[in-house]
């Protein structure tokens, strides 16, 4: 039986978090041996938002080198930068023609980012979803590995996959959601109520993969909890049980067995010990990226290798394509 298709892709707009780790990264090595995973820095997003062009060319590496430090090995996955693949650019054309102005005003994120944006309200920001559908049609794949905050950038590629194939035959595999029960949203040390982000104004809100023991507990001791004192597991103290959810997934202890640790114990306590669990878990992960980003020509080979797998298979998605809306072969 051929393995069913995955494709993820994260942004090199700056250094990663523990919420990328614990609700994506984490997972992509253990994906990629029960399916044929395609994994794409997706560089092409990031200029929707003014880039510093020295600054994205490290970050498309610094991702690329948290990629394989996560667990992602090139030759069980295809590991690649989207500009690197000109198809993408070019099913997205095709895409945009048969996409409704209204679905894209619709979109929650471009809302959100118009509002932050004004001087740059450009349309690469409105149909960057159009983007995202290509980026997930090309490979014919079968899931998404998303978080609810990315639901309705699928549910548009699945709308899109089945118009097209409605019009011109069947061409287009429509991809599901693949959303793991738990660990998929982590949230702001700062607001416990917003999604950890990397792009947040107050630097204690997240925690990068990249930061050190001081950083980690510093953070980890400012993170607002509440003035009820008991480590517990609730939705009425949320910040709190952010942290067990931290906890819990970077430890693999289950959440009522932290519960029960930390028992007549207070929050500085289990603040502490928190910190020192999210340090041992990012060690052999630091480790392992500072051995990839020192390796120029390694990361070269990785994502031309990637590359050159990625067009393959994208160009045979393109090649139907094309022939079905009506373009003459080269």
């Amino acid at each position: 039986m051929e393995k069913k298709i995955v494709f993820s892709g994260v942004q090199p707009s700056g250094a990663l978090t523990i919420g990328n780790y614990i609700g994506a990264l984490r997972n992509f090595g253990e994906l990629q041996d029960e399916f044929d995973c395609n994994y794409c820095i997706v560089d092409m997003h990031a200029i929707t938002v003014p880039q510093v062009p020295k600054n994205l060319r490290k970050n498309t590496l610094d991702v690329l080198s948290m990629y394989m430090a996560c667990g992602i090995d090139p030759e069980k996955s295809t590991l690649f930068v989207q500009s690197h693949v000109p198809a993408h650019a070019e099913l997205s054309w095709v895409l945009n023609t048969i996409t409704y102005m209204g679905q894209l005003n619709r979109m929650t994120q471009f809302k959100e980012k118009s509002k932050k944006s004004d001087e740059n309200l450009n349309a690469g920001l409105f149909t960057y979803p159009v983007l995202m559908a290509a980026d997930i049609l090309l490979y014919q794949t079968d899931f998404v590995p998303v978080g609810e905050d990315q639901k309705q950038h699928l549910e548009l590629a699945r709308d899109l996959a089945e118009r097209f194939n409605n019009k011109y035959s069947d061409t287009f595999v429509v991809p599901e959601p693949l959303i793991k029960e738990f660990g998929a949203r982590i949230m702001s040390l700062q607001d416990p109520t917003s999604k950890m982000s990397k792009s947040d104004s107050d630097e204690n809100a997240f925690i990068l993969l990249q930061d050190n023991k001081d950083k980690i507990s510093k953070k980890i001791k400012r993170a607002v909890t509440d003035s009820v004192g008991i480590v517990n597991y609730s939705d009425d103290q949320p910040g709190i049980k952010n942290l067990i959810n931290i906890y819990s997934v970077l430890s693999g202890k289950e959440i009522n067995d932290i519960v029960d640790m930390y028992s007549g114990k207070g929050y500085g306590v289990f603040k502490s010990e928190l910190a020192e669990v999210v340090v041992e878990a990012l060690d052999p992960i630091q480790t392992k990226y500072r051995e990839y980003l020192d390796s120029k020509d390694y990361l070269e080979k990785i994502y031309t290798e990637g590359a050159q797998k990625a067009e393959a298979k994208a160009r045979k998605t393109l090649r139907k394509v094309y022939k079905k809306i009506g373009f003459i072969s080269r």
